[in-house]
């Protein structure tokens, strides 16, 4: 078991500890200069608290410890649905009191989503407007690709960009998936188209966006009065009405609190997906919303091209069951950089 892992184990059951208390709680097992070291880390990644200066130092576990703490998914995975202890329902606490007040992404994860965002802008100040154009619809044929798959949706790529390009129905698929294709790139061409829109959240956005996802799929809009279902898990989103209204108030309030684009699309993807605020179509739009509000930003959209589907699900479930965000926001980074290096290049 690593140091830090060690630390950690140990602040759970004692709290407000000095460095030299939390050695000699180890049992001298790493050093005391390790110990000092580790702490600094876990305080940088948000995992720990210190109260005092100096030699008066006293730590605790942080409230968003369960938040950034990593956990091992193939073995939290390896348990069936109803051996895994998880938060079943809502958990009201998260927003007002956690996500409201933390940053999400510790310093040196800012820099390097930085670099690529000075990267991607050093990109497209080199490329003609028709260039610009041509890579957003290539990169808009591969999101509304992959999040449809995402959501079980089987046509392939090439059969997308058919489909999009020269209105070609793939032969052998239902009616919803072409349509939920189709949907997607609308949605998407009307983001693009009004960008700057973006910067500040509303529930009329979110809703806007949402409507233009489920044309024709027979799904209702507006904010949903009922329970909801999620596969794969025993969590339970809100069913009432009120609460839900009032739980996408505390998401937006949270969104339009941070001022860079990561923070902002991080977390409105993530509080959709796990509010769950309509009867079907929340992770689409959660993931549209998110690359809403980094256009907004002059930062670059997401594709989720390279993302395993399954593993997407459960870095999401994660969220939902446990409030863990470290798998998830792995992810998003990993397809950060994967976008910037992938698209809007001379």
């Amino acid at each position: 078991m690593e140091t830090q892992e060690l630390i950690l184990n140990y602040l759970k059951n004692h709290t407000n500890l000095s460095s030299k208390e939390i050695f000699e709680g180890l049992h001298s097992v790493v050093s005391y200069a390790t110990v000092k070291r580790c702490l600094s880390k876990l305080l940088s990644e948000n995992h720990i608290t210190q109260q005092g200066n100096a030699k008066n130092s006293r730590y605790a576990l942080s409230p968003t410890f369960n938040l950034f703490y990593p956990i091992n998914l193939d073995e939290y995975y390896s348990k069936e649905i109803d051996e895994r202890e998880i938060l079943s329902g809502y958990n009201f606490s998260l927003i007002p009191e956690t996500l409201q007040n933390v940053r999400l992404f510790t310093a040196e994860e800012l820099i390097l989503l930085n670099s690529l965002q000075n990267k991607f802008s050093e990109n497209i100040a080199q490329l003609s407007d028709f260039e610009y154009k041509k890579d957003m619809e290539r990169l808009a044929i591969d999101l509304s690709w992959k999040s449809s798959q995402i959501e079980g949706n089987t046509y392939s790529l090439l059969d997308t960009e058919e489909l999009l390009k020269n209105h070609h129905e793939a032969p052998g698929r239902k009616k919803a998936e072409t349509l939920m294709i189709l949907n997607h790139k609308t949605a998407l061409d009307y983001i693009f188209k009004h960008q700057l829109d973006y910067r500040k959240i509303t529930l009329r956005k979110i809703e806007d966006v949402h409507r233009l996802l489920i044309e024709n799929l027979q799904v209702s809009h507006g904010l949903r009065n009922s329970l909801v279902r999620i596969v794969g898990t025993k969590y339970r989103p809100l069913d009432n009405r009120y609460q839900i209204h009032e739980a996408v108030g505390r998401a937006i309030k949270a969104v339009n609190k941070f001022t860079d684009p990561f923070h902002k699309s991080l977390t409105l993807i993530i509080l959709l997906s796990y509010i769950q605020p309509f009867v079907d179509g929340n992770k689409r739009t959660a993931r549209l919303m998110g690359n809403a509000v980094l256009t907004a930003q002059q930062a670059c959209p997401l594709s989720y091209r390279s993302i395993d589907p399954v593993e997407y699900k459960k870095a999401m479930l994660l969220f939902c069951e446990q409030n863990s965000l470290a798998y998830f926001k792995e992810l998003y980074s990993v397809q950060y950089e994967f976008s910037v290096k992938n698209y809007f290049l001379s």
